[in-house]
């Protein structure tokens, strides 16, 4: 008897590489992801050894190194890790289920309600302590995303395209909501800065514990739907053939996105270009398949974004360029050269 595998069928399947090739990749950027991680603790206003980042690490001791280390460098470290994975995962899952390469989870709102609750928060009920604001944008970007898919929503069900035009009006409208109360409340505006700047400065550890488990789920929703996600690249009709329930599919899509991205968000603020860029690289090295794209996605976003950290702290030095600045910079180009070849840029 003769056993037939699926395999996931697209642009760019024909030449999509083996899984050892796939293995091997993922291996190589789980080194450069390592490397930078030492960096990102390593450098700084003053550059300090591996010997001392290893015995700040595991034998703590007074000391001024010591000291920059344990309370500034590796808590901005695990920051920028942490919002990388979730940023990333979230542009893979977004892309995958409008089948835009082109998209990010900002187009469903999430930078956009994050933003307006946290100007409320600030602006309106005087809240200053990013602990408590961070709630605030995470409500925000979960109610924005329920209010774009509602809006989305058509007789004949929810469209991609539709979702994506509601996206876009709902966030010009909360944008222009939240420079107007901004305007009025100059010290809103200047509460704000850093935040919207999209920044892992000055973020303790204590604002990413909470937002943990809520990573944990999407995680794994995420990769439960990730086969239907690669029978869904085919069309509606075929998933369907398949045994795919499109609209279990997109929800579990959803709400695995907007905790990934509302959570980020939450979290650093928007952050540009990463959610974006980084699957289409991912997609250009292993293919098509979901899967493979969610987990080289998850190591090349944080890789993406401490380099961008550690380059903001070099340009300006001793100052510091905010991240999100950063990322923008780095990203638009890096796109533009992506989208421009084929590989890339189909689903």
């Amino acid at each position: 008897m003769t056993t037939l595998t699926r395999r996931p069928v697209g642009p760019g399947a024909a030449t999509a590489p083996g899984p050892r090739r796939r293995l091997i990749g993922l291996v190589a950027a789980l080194v450069l992801l390592a490397a930078l991680l030492m960096l990102s603790v390593m450098i700084g206003s003053t550059a300090i050894a591996p010997s001392v980042v290893w015995d700040a690490l595991f034998h703590p001791s007074p000391g001024l190194d010591q000291y920059a280390i344990r309370d500034f460098r590796l808590p901005r470290t695990i920051v920028a890790l942490v919002v990388g994975v979730a940023l990333g995962l979230s542009g893979a899952l977004i892309q995958a289920i409008t089948r835009n390469p082109l998209a990010d989870a900002g187009i469903l709102g999430v930078h956009a309600g994050a933003s307006f609750a946290v100007t409320l928060a600030v602006g309106l009920l005087g809240i200053r302590d990013i602990q408590a604001y961070q709630w605030f944008a995470f409500a925000g970007a979960l109610i924005v995303t329920l209010m774009v898919l509602t809006l989305g929503s058509t007789r004949q069900g929810r469209s991609p395209v539709v979702v994506v035009l509601a996206g876009v009006c709902v966030t010009a409208v909360l944008g222009g909501a939240r420079e107007a109360l901004q305007l009025t409340n100059a010290e809103a505006f200047d509460a704000m800065r850093s935040w919207n700047a999209g920044s892992v400065t000055g973020r303790p550890l204590e604002v990413v514990w909470p937002i943990l488990p809520f990573f944990a789920v999407a995680l794994v929703l995420a990769f439960a739907v990730s086969g239907s996600l690669n029978a869904m690249a085919l069309g509606d009709e075929l998933a369907v053939a398949q045994g795919v329930r499109l609209g279990r599919t997109r929800v579990l899509s959803v709400i695995a996105l907007t905790l990934l991205a509302g959570g980020a968000t939450a979290i650093a603020g928007p952050i540009a270009f990463v959610g974006l860029m980084v699957p289409h690289v991912a997609r250009w090295i292993v293919g098509p398949h979901q899967s493979w794209i969610f987990a080289y996605s998850m190591l090349l976003a944080p890789s993406l974004l401490l380099t961008s950290d550690i380059l903001g702290r070099l340009v300006l030095r001793p100052g510091e360029v905010p991240v999100g600045i950063v990322t923008a910079f780095v990203g638009a180009p890096v796109l533009i050269a992506l989208v421009r070849r084929k590989e890339a840029s189909g689903l």
